[in-house]
């Protein structure tokens, strides 16, 4: 069952704060706020799916054409020679916010990722780089 409550869709509803870098009418994207890398990205549908099993086909495309964008400008803004997709659907895959979310993070030989939600980061250390990626769209 969805949660409405969720931290994502409190973003969606504007009852929570984030750094936003993209919105079109299906989709919403901003900086994840306990990044594991400079410029991990989150990429969400606008509408009420826990995981990917439960995201109508219409949203899923939209999704992944808004993933596809973010990324190519996540890889720019970032000087990054990869970048790396992630979706998690459940708890038992490591799944922490029940609405379906795509994590894009660049990615560089030799650094390493951190430990995902353990401590934020200042919004203030997110806006430079989220400037850079909107500027890359």
């Amino acid at each position: 069952m969805y949660d409405k409550n969720n931290i994502f869709a409190k973003i969606l509803r504007g009852e929570a704060p984030c750094v936003k870098l993209y919105e079109d009418t299906k989709t919403f994207a901003f900086m994840d706020i306990m990044p594991q890398v400079p410029g991990h990205s989150l990429v969400i549908p606008k509408c009420d799916a826990e995981n990917i099993l439960d995201l109508p086909a219409d949203y899923a495309a939209a999704t992944i054409a808004a993933v596809q964008k973010l990324a190519a400008a996540v890889k720019q803004a970032t000087d990054a020679p990869g970048v790396m997709v992630a979706q998690l659907n459940g708890s038992a895959a490591g799944q922490t916010v029940f609405h379906i979310h795509f994590h894009i993070l660049p990615r560089h030989q030799g650094l390493e990722l951190k430990f995902h939600a353990r401590a934020p980061e200042p919004i203030a250390n997110l806006e430079p780089l989220a400037e850079k990626i909107r500027s890359r769209l």
